[in-house]
């Protein structure tokens, strides 16, 4: 599929920026349309342990004093402080050594630092139930939204979709996108080859797959979009040292999303059938990370 401009002849204002795939997402069991589940697989602490020895070489820790504040420390309402602020009792608190924490599917995404982007300072923020979900529920009771996430309704739609995830294993971490202190956009970052997904394409192991959306109105159309995903799809490539492939999976009806991946430097790699959708297969690999 050839690139297009992602904000030429759309209506910003109904159509987003988004890219999920229903029923490989952590989803209620009865709402998916095969019953196919993203935590369909409890994986034990002793089967996580084997998996990431046989998989992954123990990697350096890279991250400092900089970390990214867990969900948790930020506050409930106002802006987000700044990501390079200290997380805990306070801003004289010393961030947790990484050596000391376990490690996990995803490689700690609330240590992950922010980057610079054209749109401004990003990062992401793992969603916390009680300060998130109202924020995120008026975002996927936009129609344009709703016509992708299938999560419409009250918030405790949406908070039964991010519980599910968070009481998971960790293959899939929901968070807010922070663009300059300011949450708007959503994310879901998931282990893509623990995924159903990966009945449906050739999956490798440690693929990282993400979905999105871009909350307001106002944030689509301009390039937004494209510059957050290149921003993400960083983020996963720099900090997933045994991650090769970052894929996503929108629907082929959702041309601006396609659009923003190309733009991204993802390529389109096929056609896929998934149980809810057709779907474009998005690929970014890290050996032509700095080509495309």
């Amino acid at each position: 599929m050839p690139p297009t401009d992602a904000d030429a002849a759309v209506d910003p204002a109904s159509t987003p920026f988004s890219s999920r795939d229903s029923p490989t997402n952590p989803r209620d069991p009865g709402a998916s349309t095969d019953n196919e589940e993203t935590l369909d697989l409890r994986l034990t602490g002793e089967l996580l342990t084997l998996y990431e020895a046989a998989t992954t070489p123990r990697a350096t820790a890279t991250h400092s004093a900089g970390a990214v504040p867990s969900a948790d420390a930020m506050p409930s309402v106002g802006r987000f402080p700044s990501a390079g602020a200290g997380a805990g009792a306070g801003a004289g608190a010393t961030p947790t050594p990484m050596s000391t924490v376990t490690e996990d599917l995803l490689d700690h995404i609330a240590t992950w630092a922010p980057v610079s982007t054209p749109a401004g300072a990003f990062h992401l923020a793992p969603v916390c139930i009680d300060r998130d979900i109202p924020l995120i529920s008026r975002w996927m009771n936009d129609p344009a939204v709703a016509e992708f996430w299938e999560l419409a309704g009250p918030p405790d739609v949406t908070a039964k979709h991010v519980r599910t995830q968070l009481d998971g294993d960790g293959r899939s971490v929901p968070c807010l996108g922070v663009l300059d202190g300011i949450p708007m956009s959503y994310w879901e970052i998931y282990r893509a080859d623990l995924d159903p997904l990966a009945r449906h394409y050739p999956a490798r192991p440690h693929d990282t797959g993400i979905h999105l959306l871009i909350g307001g109105a106002p944030d689509r159309g301009r390039g937004v979009g494209g510059a957050l995903i290149r921003a993400v799809s960083d983020l996963v490539l720099g900090n997933r040292r045994s991650c090769a492939r970052v894929v996503a999976e929108p629907d082929l009806r959702n041309t601006p999303s396609i659009s923003a991946f190309l733009t991204a430097g993802f390529r389109f790699s096929a056609e896929a059938d998934l149980p809810a959708k057709r779907a474009a297969l998005m690929i970014r690999e890290r050996a032509l990370r700095h080509a495309l």
